[in-house]
């Protein structure tokens, strides 16, 4: 299994599920898009930290 440093799986499975939740009209479920695509970002500005 290849792991997942930059957060890019978080980002795109966000996007999904906020895109998802638009078309449905669910607001949960584009709120919980917006939190992962969050998560993923800050896992990209933590490896970015790191490697600085």
């Amino acid at each position: 299994m290849v792991k997942d440093k930059n957060g890019l799986k978080d980002k795109l499975a966000g996007k999904f599920k906020e895109v998802e939740g638009k078309l449905t009209g669910d607001k949960a479920r584009e709120a919980q898009g917006k939190a992962q695509q969050a998560k993923g970002k800050v896992k990209g500005k933590i490896n970015e930290a790191k490697k600085n």
